[in-house]
């Protein structure tokens, strides 16, 4: 059995894909009561304990995980990412990354690498935390890893890639970081891409299978009851009025919609719909009201929905009010990757044989479809016409400029 240890597990999308490619959460620590009730509800035998990681300790760990220093299999997590977040650019143009106090969560995961000594270890955290110049939290990893080895007498390494989902079969474009070290020192190989954007397939030599879509992911899902899910708040009423795959732009002097906005004022995913053609956009953990993505129906996606898109098992459910199962979801790492990496770090590190296909990976919907209608504008929004000044650029927008002040 390969054991494991996680932490920061949320609703559990990174230990589901683990899970299926034969790998066992024995203890998993999460912090929000919502996500905990999740774990409880569909893996009690996960052991999850709802506690903030500063406040257990690794022997906690060892006796509720049935396991001793050193035979744990895999350590995984994804420390709290909004210090590295690519949204706090968008705005300000920088973040305190280190010198924000929730950056502590990484020296946290540390902590237990340190002194459980598992045989592997993989971290997911976002792409922010490789910009160039701003890599101080990787620089911290390899300072730290390299004290536990002249310590522990380890050989811990690790490898590190940028993963995007959609070029591993998940309908969801999600740029992430992976992070995957092993004890003897062993270098990880991420898998190479099964799958890639359909616009340069012609261009590939030797081309893989095209993007898997919103469609393919929840077209089936399409005439089902929706209740509770109208977009709500100022904007609401002017999503119809977007075609599918388009966001507010399609209402700027460049699109080809009404001038009520100015190019690139609002943040992208402000009135974002998905295309049936395409994978779905990021799912957002905490979106405002106007924050998508949201369905091609104008309407905001349902928990069923937002776990396939996510490639959730449809066996699991996830618990809380609407909001609560955005957020769980949308801080969740897409089970597919999971399952993709864990079946690669037990062929490498634990010299597994693997020869099923893929439990997580959706099929293609064949079902033909057709493209939404575009609405008119409705009445309130067109005093909005007008001339509106582009966006200046990142870091230089007016919350920046009141943030320097």
């Amino acid at each position: 059995m390969l054991k494991t240890i996680s932490l920061y597990t949320g609703a559990g999308g990174l230990d589901l894909g683990l899970e299926a490619a034969g790998f066992e959460t024995t203890v998993a620590v999460e912090i929000d009561k919502w996500a905990c009730q999740t774990l409880c509800h569909n893996r009690p035998n996960w052991n999850p304990i709802e506690e903030d990681i500063h406040n257990v300790s690794c022997a906690t760990l060892s006796e509720i995980g049935g396991f001793n220093s050193g035979e744990a299999s895999l350590l995984i997590g994804g420390p709290p990412c909004q210090p590295f977040s690519k949204a706090a650019y968008w705005v300000k143009g920088d973040t305190k990354r280190l010198d924000d106090p929730r950056a502590d969560t990484l020296t946290a995961y540390l902590r237990v690498l340190k002194d459980l000594t598992p045989k592997a270890f993989l971290m997911e955290n976002v792409f922010g935390i490789t910009y160039k110049g701003k890599d101080e939290a990787i620089q911290l990893l390899r300072r730290i890893v390299n004290e536990i080895n002249r310590e522990k007498g380890t050989k811990y390494t690790f490898s590190l890639g940028v993963l995007n989902a959609a070029n591993y079969g998940v309908p969801q474009v999600r740029e992430r970081v992976f992070i995957v070290g092993s004890r003897d020192g062993k270098e990880f190989q991420f898998p190479e891409p099964t799958h890639q954007n359909p616009e340069s397939i012609s261009e590939s030599l030797f081309p893989l299978s095209p993007w898997l879509t919103s469609w393919d992911a929840i077209g089936d899902l399409d005439e089902l009851e929706h209740e509770n899910l109208k977009v709500k708040g100022k904007w609401g009423d002017l999503l119809p009025s977007i075609p599918e795959g388009s966001n507010y732009l399609h209402h700027t002097d460049r699109g080809e919609g009404l001038p009520l906005f100015g190019w690139r004022t609002r943040y992208w995913s402000f009135l974002l719909k998905l295309s049936k053609s395409r994978p779905s956009w990021t799912i957002q953990a905490q979106p405002g009201s106007a924050i998508g993505p949201f369905h091609w129906k104008s309407r905001r996606l349902s928990p069923r929905e937002m776990c396939r898109l996510q490639t959730f098992p449809d066996t699991y459910e996830v618990l809380g009010s609407l909001t609560e199962i955005q957020r769980q979801l949308g801080n969740a790492v897409p089970s597919l990757i999971g399952e993709v990496l864990g079946r690669e770090i037990r062929r490498q590190f634990f010299n597994g044989k693997i020869s099923n296909p893929l439990r997580l990976l959706q099929k293609t919907n064949n079902n033909k479809f057709k493209r939404e209608v575009i609405h008119p504008v409705p009445p309130k929004y067109l005093p909005l016409q007008g001339d509106h000044k582009a966006h200046p650029g990142t870091g230089r927008g007016p919350q920046a400029i009141v943030a320097t002040a």
